[in-house]
């Protein structure tokens, strides 16, 4: 992967965590939301293989939270995604698309109830606090829309359970994924909840006060470290193999969620008003055009990079492209997502790799990885 060097100059916000992140040595960052993310400790693999096995401590602050709140505040919400919100309890959170009037997702955050008329959207890599509050000032909600002190910290791993629970408490054990409960560590309020961007089971501490990020940082360190904590980022090898998608490089404003393989995330007959309700109708009448799958890629390394590969199917057709790829060492061979045209997205398909001129099998899989 190349690199280039990057300054932190103040018009990129800091986390709470980044002090601690550089002390324990990070040593690549990429742009999210306008701030830092930590991506590389030490690389890849042997974050992947510690993380599989133990607890890691990451720097997520940049997963920034829009918050909602007033009487329309619920009313706001159906309205921007065609996922049921009703439904959804006080402490609960639920996975939900956002989408435009034409379909488009717009971003897929995690949507968490706080209370009956307020709610945070915990978001991906966009702007999409403008397009909210867009929408709010257009249609006259009763509402306000901002983003609030509020930065996430990583607890994830197989030991992460063990760790949560000698910090926070034993009824932490209890919490169930996407639900949240309040507390206060460090000496400031937060929300624990049963979440992360990974497979391997964990938490996110959301901090409601970025002036504490080192001591919050601190307090599971400590701890942790009989647990053999490490410093840790979303990794791209556990995250493909657990078929989490990234918004902005597997799916875009320019793709419906039935692309998206987010047909369990939709609700598509909710009573409450949502703008994407007629494009999604005609999609799920005739069946999208494409469809994100996974593949399995045979040969050598496969080396993350921008430089575009192309998918093929086994006559030399053009069928789409590689979204997100890596090697992986649990299947010791590429795997892959891949956005490919719906008549090759059946599990089993042999399809073709152009990997920058080297052409290589590969064989489309399930979700699962089955």
């Amino acid at each position: 992967m190349s690199t280039l060097p990057m300054i932190l100059s103040p018009r990129l916000r800091p986390s709470p965590y980044e002090q601690r992140a550089i002390e324990h040595g990070a040593k690549l960052f990429t742009l999210y939301n306008r701030m830092t993310l930590p991506l590389v400790y030490d690389s890849y693999e042997s974050e992947y293989a510690h993380l599989v096995e133990h607890v890691q401590i990451w720097d997520v602050g940049c997963e920034r939270q829009i918050e909602i709140v007033g009487p329309d505040a619920l009313r706001l919400v159906e309205l921007i995604t065609p996922r049921d919100i009703s439904s959804c309890k006080v402490g609960q959170g639920k996975y939900a698309p956002l989408c435009d009037e034409n379909g488009g997702i717009m971003n897929d955050p995690i949507v968490l109830r706080l209370a009956e008329d307020r709610f945070w959207l915990s978001i991906a890599d966009s702007d999409i606090l403008f397009w909210v509050k867009g929408i709010a000032y257009g249609r006259g909600f009763d509402v306000r829309v901002f983003e609030p002190d509020v930065s996430p910290l990583a607890i994830q791993g197989p030991k992460a359970d063990d760790l949560v629970a000698e910090v926070v408490g034993e009824h932490t054990r209890d919490i169930r994924f996407f639900w949240f409960i309040d507390g206060t560590l460090a000496g400031a309020p937060v929300k624990i909840a049963r979440s992360g961007w990974s497979g391997q089971g964990g938490f996110e501490i959301y901090l409601e006060d970025g002036s504490k990020g080192s001591a919050l940082w601190d307090l599971f360190w400590e701890a942790g470290q009989k647990y053999n904590i490490r410093p840790g980022a979303p990794n791209l090898i556990e995250r493909i193999e657990t078929g989490l998608k990234s918004y902005g490089q597997d799916m875009t404003m320019d793709t419906n969620p039935f692309e998206a393989s987010m047909d369990r995330y939709m609700d598509l007959d909710k009573e409450a008003e949502y703008m994407c309700r007629e494009a999604l109708a005609k999609v799920a009448a005739t069946g999208p055009a494409q469809r994100l799958v996974n593949l399995k890629i045979a040969g050598g390394p496969v080396p993350p990079s921008r430089a575009e590969w192309r998918v093929r199917d086994e006559g030399g057709k053009d069928i789409g492209a590689i979204t997100s790829r890596t090697w992986s060492p649990r299947f010791g061979c590429g795997i892959a997502m891949a956005m490919i045209e719906t008549p090759y997205t059946q599990p089993g398909t042999k399809v073709r790799v152009d990997a920058e001129g080297d052409v290589r099998d590969a064989t489309v899989h399930d979700e699962k990885w089955n």
